[in-house]
């Protein structure tokens, strides 16, 4: 069964978007944005703080408290994450799992560390992909600002060593272009691990995701401008995906 996650980059309280993790413009409001993809049918959300590196923190830990009174599918929280003390303080404000880039670059430990105290299923490896000359894909860090020179699948199969539960994985090339996911970059991620791993970056419609399916199986789907700008429903995208075979959780029309 395939996932299909509702994606909410938030700056400064309002969900933005833009092409290439670059030119943002304002969506909305997280919050009212959670509660109308949770009664459409979202199997999970994952909110990321699009500007905590430029802070050292996450500032969304109001937001997941709000959207716990009225959201009741899994919640992801993702940016600035540095600590185990965030990750505490990010649970208790009712995210289910955290996904963590920057520091996991910085201090693989913090990963295994991660795992072994919260356990593998709540830490989800982030990593934003940029495809390479020499025809492989780089990790960045910083919301897909700073190169790291790390080669992405080789970073995949360690951070599952380390007890990563979850690969969150968003190509930079294709992010906010609505031209389709990099299938090639999924279904080497996908070969390489074990673990779920949830395609991120490009989905502008239905076929989109079966054209993925054709080639790999993620175990989830990450959708953002073809929901926020309402170019197809999650009843819609759903029901596209059944037709194709595809096993889907409910329809919720």
């Amino acid at each position: 069964m395939m996932r299909l996650i509702a994606r909410l980059d938030v700056k400064n309280e309002f969900v933005i978007k833009g092409i290439h993790l670059e030119g943002l413009r304002k969506i909305g409001d997280p919050n009212e944005l959670a509660r109308r993809y949770y009664q459409q049918g979202i199997d999970e959300i994952v909110f990321m703080d699009a500007v905590a590196s430029l802070y050292d923190r996450n500032n969304l830990f109001e937001v997941i408290e709000a959207a716990c009174r009225d959201v009741f599918i899994p919640i992801t929280l993702g940016g600035g994450l540095r600590s185990l003390g965030d990750i505490e303080a990010a649970l208790k404000a009712g995210a289910d799992k955290v996904a963590i880039n920057t520091a996991a670059v910085r201090n693989p430990g913090l990963i295994a560390e991660a795992a072994r105290h919260f356990g593998s299923q709540c830490i989800v490896a982030s990593i934003e992909a940029k495809k390479q000359a020499s025809d492989d894909w780089e990790a960045y860090i910083d919301n897909g600002r700073e190169k790291t020179g790390i080669e992405v699948t080789g970073w995949t199969k360690k951070l599952q060593d380390l007890g990563a539960g979850e690969i969150f994985l968003t190509s930079i090339d294709r992010e906010g272009t609505r031209r389709g996911f990099d299938l090639q970059l999924s279904k080497a991620v996908n070969e390489a691990v074990s673990i779920p791993v949830i395609a991120s970056g490009g989905c502008g419609r239905p076929d989109h995701i079966t054209a993925l399916a054709d080639v790999t199986a993620p175990s989830a789907v990450a959708l953002a401008s073809v929901l926020h700008y309402g170019t197809h429903s999650i009843f819609e995208v759903k029901q596209a995906m059944a037709a194709c075979g595809l096993a889907v959780r409910e329809l919720a029309a």
